[in-house]
C-alpha cells in the first residue's frame, strides 16, 4: 500500500510500459544549479531538480564528492538485494502500479489508470489493489465513466482496499479536476500531482516516473522506509517517509531513484518483512547493521 505515507506494497517499477513521452524510459534529466552562501562546513550548491518540470526536490550537494556522506557498504548491499530480487516474483512484481493499466487504451487513459492504482494502493496490499484495478476496467476505467458512476457502486468496485470510503471522495473529486483543468489527462508535474485529492509525494514521485517518464524523486512507501532505516541508509533514524525520501536523495545516485523503489518493495514483501524478518536466507545478514537488532 503506499501513497500518502505508508501501505503494504503497491505501484512501482522494474516492468510495464512506460507513458510519457516517446514512451521510453530514458535517465537522462537536466538539473538547474543555483550557487548558494558559503557555510562554514564548506560551500555548497543547491541543486534544483527537474525545474522546468515540475519535480520539488531540493538538494545541497557538497563542491567535493569526497565530502559526502553515503553509507558503509551500500553498493554490497544493493548488490545483494538485485540478485534477491532477480526472479522478479514479489507481489508487486505481477500487480504493482505498472500491471494494473489497460496497455491498449489511449495514453492519457493510461496515466489516469496509473494514478488510480497509486491512490487505491495506500495501506492496501498489491492483491487487493490489483483486484480493485481489474474490478473497474472492467467496469469502464475512464475520467468520464467515473464520474458518470455513483458513489454507492464506486465504493462497491474498490472495496475492500484501506479506507475505501475515503478513497471513493478522493477518486471523485480528483477525477472533476482532471476533467475540468487537464483536458482528462493528469498533471505532469509532482506540485500539480500533489494538490490533487489524495495524492500525496510517494505516489507523485511514482507517477512522474511510470506516467510521464521522468524521475523526480524517490518512491518511498513503507517498505523503503523500513529497510532504508534497517540497513542505515540515512545518516540519521526517519520517522516518515517522506523524511526517508529525503535523506536517500541526499546520497544515492540519481540513475537508481527509479529502480530503488521496485527493488526494496519487493524485497520488503518476501524477504525483509515487518515483522519477522527473513534475516537467515537474506544475503545481507553478515553486513546489515539491523542484523543483531533484538527480534531480528
Amino acid at each position: 500500500g503506499r501513497g500518502l505515507g505508508v501501505g503494504d506494497g503497491s505501484g512501482v517499477h522494474g516492468g510495464g510500459e512506460d507513458l510519457g513521452r516517446g514512451w521510453n524510459r530514458s535517465r537522462a534529466h537536466s538539473t538547474a544549479t543555483i550557487p548558494s552562501k558559503s557555510s562554514r562546513k564548506g560551500k555548497k550548491v543547491s541543486v534544483l531538480y527537474d525545474a522546468l518540470e515540475g519535480g520539488i526536490a531540493e538538494k545541497e550537494e557538497t563542491d567535493s564528492r569526497s565530502l559526502k556522506w553515503e553509507p558503509g557498504n551500500w553498493r554490497q548491499q544493493l548488490d545483494n538485494i538485485r540478485e534477491m530480487r532477480r526472479n522478479r516474483d514479489a507481489p508487486v512484481d505481477q500487480m504493482g502500479a505498472e500491471k494494473c493499466f489497460d496497455s491498449s487504451a489511449p495514453p492519457e487513459v493510461m496515466r489516469y489508470q496509473v494514478l488510480l492504482s497509486l491512490m487505491l494502493s495506500s495501506q492496501t496490499k498489491d492483491q487487493v489493489t490489483s483486484a480493485a484495478m481489474l474490478r473497474l476496467r472492467e467496469h469502464g476505467l475512464t475520467v468520464d465513466n467515473v464520474l458518470q458512476t455513483d458513489d454507492a457502486t464506486l465504493g462497491q468496485l474498490i472495496y475492500p482496499v484501506g479506507f475505501w470510503k475515503n478513497k471513493v471522495k478522493y477518486i471523485k473529486q480528483t477525477t472533476a479536476i482532471l476533467k475540468q483543468q487537464y483536458g482528462s489527462d493528469i498533471p505532469s508535474t509532482v506540485v500539480e500531482l500533489v494538490n490533487l485529492p489524495g495524492v500525496g509525494p510517494k505516489m507523485a514521485h511514482l507517477v512522474m516516473d511510470i506516467a510521464w517518464n521522468n524521475v523526480t524523486g524517490i518512491g518511498v512507501d513503507t517498505h523503503v522506509h523500513r529497510i532504508s532505516n534497517r540497513l542505515k541508509w540515512a545518516k540519521k533514524e526517519t520517522k516518515t517517509p517522506e523524511e526517508t525520501r529525503v535523506a536517500l536523495e541526499d546520497w544515492l545516485p540519481r540513475d537508481l531513484w527509479s529502480e530503488i523503489n521496485w527493488l526494496l518493495v519487493g524485497f520488503g514483501q518476501q524477504t525483509c518483512l515487518p515483522v519477522n524478518p527473513r534475516c537467515k536466507e537474506c544475503l545481507n545478514r553478515d553486513i546489515c547493521p539491523a542484523r543483531s537488532a533484538p527480534g531480528l
